[in-house]
């Protein structure tokens, strides 16, 4: 039985962390495919990149940028765009304009 390695490089002990990535690392970073973060860019959907001596890179800023718009924009993590609470809001409104 074989382990699974890691396919990013980890740093060695000691050594500050990448500020930039390449698409490899920014992928595995972000737990998509490498073709998946490819469209995203070419669609200028995902991740801010930059060319830096003819490699595409991501700052690691971008990347924990684009996820925490990512979470933000979803409702199961942000109760304010939740239907089920917007739908129990209304509901209270109502309620609440006719006890008036």
């Amino acid at each position: 039985m074989s382990l699974a390695v890691p396919s990013t490089p980890q740093p060695h002990a000691g050594a500050p962390e990448a500020v930039v990535m390449n698409t490899k690392q920014a992928a595995a970073y972000l737990g998509v495919a490498i073709p998946t973060l490819r469209t995203w860019r070419h669609r200028r959907r995902g991740p801010k990149s930059f060319r830096m001596e003819g490699h595409v890179v991501y700052r690691r800023a971008a990347l924990d940028a684009f996820l925490d718009a990512c979470e933000a924009a979803d409702s199961r993590s942000n109760p304010e765009l939740d239907p089920l609470n917007q739908a129990r809001a209304a509901a209270r409104r109502v309620v609440v304009g006719a006890a008036r």
